[in-house]
């Protein structure tokens, strides 16, 4: 260990107006639900993407199922979803009655293989969601081209990708409607949040009435659907203003951390390091490595080595079709890509403020701690 010090995987960075605007937040007593701060992060957050609405909501799986609710998603329907993402992307859909139905991954990326959108395509299929995974974003060209050609909808799950690019083009403004989390531990946080961006006023305001119990905005306690309390609070969103006014500094940061990371670990044939396609912006939500040649076991007993060693990591998520809810359901019994890269996949110390001899320290653990 570099002194005593220990490295977790992630640390939240406020570095700009945060205390200032809760603190006005307090003074004004505007805490809840209502306040100047959650039309300004909004407006804030849909110009970063380049979009036209961007809707706040509680959090990151509800941001997902505001949308899917949005696009008319229900009972009977199908929507296409990775097997290598987090367990919100597909229980969203669950939520809406409809079922998840999974798709490998792509070997380089890690993101859905849109070869293989196809061949899963029923007349059940409502939409796809593509989830820019780790701060990589998904294949956009090929999967909206199918999606087009089937008359379905296009979900970007964004959670972990702010300010990610794919051929130029910020991500949440890729599809039909994007989501995205502001988890404590992702790029810009809220503590806990969610944003929902669209170009489509429709379902912008749509999306702006199910999140608020469904109450008519011209008629008080008036309610002409059922709705869900889905809102932000006037404080989270004073924290997101002030992200907001430092978020090319919170991605740069992460961009800065993966360059150092790979100067360190670049050319070893032990490990496989993210990839950033020539028509991508990755932004490392986290800097993720595969252990080359290792199983689930032998990738859990390097992480415990690390972890004596002062260094948080975090497994790769689980796919989803493995997952106890999700098993038996599905029309296609294997994913290898997915389950390899699951298995071997792991996330090393990715924030703000880690220097060069931080990297230099951790990337001498990595090597030490092979087998």
């Amino acid at each position: 260990m570099l002194g005593d010090k220990f490295y977790p995987v992630a640390v939240p960075i406020f570095n700009g107006n945060e205390k200032k605007y809760v603190m006005d937040c307090l003074d004004s007593t505007w805490i809840s639900s209502k306040g100047k701060y959650i039309h300004t992060f909004e407006e804030a957050f849909a110009d970063y993407c380049k979009v036209k609405f961007a809707v706040s909501c509680s959090n990151g799986t509800t941001a997902l199922h505001l949308a899917l609710l949005a696009h008319g998603v229900g009972p009977g329907d199908e929507v296409i979803v990775p097997t290598l993402t987090f367990i919100a992307t597909a229980n969203a859909v669950t939520y809406c009655g409809a079922t998840p139905v999974f798709v490998d991954s792509e070997p380089d990326t890690w993101n859905m293989d849109p070869e293989l959108l196809e061949g899963l395509i029923t007349p059940r299929t409502k939409g796809i969601i593509p989830v820019h995974l780790y701060g990589h974003p998904a294949n956009m060209d090929a999967i909206s081209e199918v999606a087009e050609r089937h008359g379905l909808f296009v979900l970007e799950d964004a959670a972990e990708a702010p300010g990610a690019e794919y051929k130029g083009k910020r991500t949440g403004s890729l599809g039909h409607t994007g989501t995205f989390s502001l988890f404590g531990n992702k790029i810009i946080t809220t503590g806990e949040g969610g944003m929902i961006t669209t170009n489509d006023e429709q379902l912008a305001r749509k999306m702006q009435l199910l999140r608020g119990q469904g109450i008519d905005p011209a008629r008080k306690y008036w309610f002409p659907v059922i709705g869900y309390n889905y809102r932000l609070t006037n404080l989270q969103a004073a924290v997101g203003c002030a992200q907001m006014e430092n978020i090319d500094w919170h991605v740069g940061e992460r961009i800065r951390v993966a360059s150092l990371y790979r100067k360190q670990l670049e050319g070893s044939s032990a490990f496989t390091l993210p990839t950033e396609q020539p028509w991508a912006k990755n932004v490392y939500w986290m800097f993720s490595i595969l252990l080359n040649g290792y199983n689930e076991e032998q990738r859990d007993a390097f992480m415990e080595r690390l972890k004596e060693r002062g260094i948080e990591t975090r497994p790769f998520f689980y796919p989803m079709h493995i997952l106890p809810p999700y098993q038996g359901m599905q029309r296609i019994e294997e994913f290898p890509v997915a389950s390899r890269i699951a298995a071997q996949g792991l996330n090393v110390p990715t924030y703000g403020g880690l220097n060069e001899q931080d990297i230099a320290y951790i990337c001498n653990c990595l090597r030490e701690s092979l087998l």
